[in-house]
């Protein structure tokens, strides 16, 4: 009977030893793959490497990744060395190489303890990437995952990259991954004068693209400086078509840790233009809505300082407000939904200083309209009525450059 606990000890402290040794992004990857399992199978283009090693084989090669660049539990810049592909240097967009820096934190340029390679920030001081940069460059690869939101910034980041490829005339080969809000088109268009790095073009809130069918249309449409016309390859996905709510195999940013954060994020974002916290600094950013003066709910947190979210606003504040952990997939019924914010706006007591004096509400929303709308008291309906000419012009122009139909 010892003999028999003894052996149950050791079989324990095994298996403790294997978790603790389980790495961050494997951790990731395997809780959001818990939701994928009734996915349709989808092969992404880094995993299509007969349309794509052929273009870099004896070419110096720059890569545009982050900590979604993975293939299976790998990720794209170990199975391009493992292919003797040479890999020169690697550019890193917001949150970093490893998706660890907050929203809007400075992204530093370091060297990858791993590979040895430089990491060249594309969120500090330069957004795009400089002749100098690529003058040993042959050819670049972008592999990273979107959400297929117009403010999400690796949008921004692929836009300066392609522009800076036309400029020095270095292809860029595209590996594409699926948009797993890339199921519906909604929300307001940008307007060119609310043009920023979190949001440079006028498509709607919701676009419904994958990141490769619209580096297409950036191409297409003229949108760079001096309309340029970068040298760009998709390489496409397989099994993949705009009907699937594809569930990601690792978190895109800190902030976004599961399909329920992402599926709310086009609606709960809105509010990061506010005074009202949508859970930075807990356990489920993107998943709650609260502040301390809301009397309405009965459900509370405070933020407090965390990996991703280091200054969360209205730190150590108790917010009042409501849970939507349990419902946001299930509000993943293709559309854009302003009642939260119209509900917050009724709530707070203080309206003056609701939305932020600086500015920030209009150039998430892409407009000064919405604002307005909300303040005049229009209803979520009303709201969106107003958005529908602009929705079916720009439905015309992303027709041409869908590659999933």
């Amino acid at each position: 009977m010892n003999f028999v606990k003894l052996i149950l000890l050791l079989m324990l402290c095994l298996f403790y030893t294997a978790c603790s040794s389980y790495s961050p992004v494997q951790k990731d990857i395997s809780a959001m793959r818990e939701t994928q399992m009734h996915m349709p199978n989808v092969k992404v283009g880094a995993e299509r490497f007969e349309a794509y090693l052929p273009l870099l084989e004896d070419k110096s090669v720059a890569v545009i990744a982050n900590s979604t660049s993975v293939i299976g539990d790998t990720h794209l810049v170990d199975v391009l060395l493992k292919h003797n592909i040479r890999v020169q240097k690697i550019f890193a967009p917001e949150h970093g190489f490893r998706g660890q820096a907050d929203a809007g934190q400075r992204v530093e340029t370091e060297q990858d303890a791993t590979t040895g390679l430089p990491i060249l920030s594309l969120y500090g001081s330069q957004k795009k990437p400089s002749s100098a940069l690529l003058s040993d460059v042959d050819v670049m690869v972008f592999d990273i995952q979107d959400v297929g939101v117009r403010f999400y910034t690796y949008l921004s980041t692929l836009h300066y990259v392609m522009e800076s490829c036309a400029e020095n005339d270095v292809p860029l080969v595209l590996l594409d991954r699926p948009n797993p809000n890339g199921f519906y088109i909604d929300g307001p268009v940008l307007k060119p004068e609310y043009s920023s790095f979190i949001g440079l073009h006028p498509v709607p809130l919701v676009y419904g693209m994958t990141i490769g069918e619209y580096a297409k249309m950036i191409n297409g449409e003229g949108w760079m400086k001096d309309a340029v016309h970068c040298d760009l390859t998709v390489v496409t996905l397989e099994g993949y078509s705009h009907d699937v709510k594809y569930a990601l195999p690792v978190k895109p940013s800190p902030n976004l840790p599961n399909m329920t954060s992402i599926y709310l994020y086009p609606s709960l974002a809105l509010f990061e233009g506010t005074v009202v916290s949508i859970g930075r600094g807990t356990e489920f950013p993107f998943q709650v809505i609260g502040h301390p003066q809301n009397e309405q709910g009965h459900f509370a947190f405070t933020p407090r300082p965390v990996q991703g979210a280091m200054r969360p606003k209205l730190d150590g504040q108790i917010c009042r407000g409501i849970d939507l952990r349990d419902t946001g997939e299930a509000r993943a019924t293709a559309q854009l939904t302003l009642d939260w914010i119209i509900e917050f706006y009724k709530a707070l007591p203080d309206k003056d200083s609701f939305f932020l004096a600086n500015n920030f509400f209009n150039k998430l929303a892409g407009n000064d309209t919405l604002m307005a709308q909300i303040k005049n008291g229009m209803t979520s309906a009303e709201i969106k009525e107003t958005w529908q000419a602009d929705l079916e012009e720009f439905r015309t122009v992303r027709e041409k450059y869908l590659l999933y139909k």
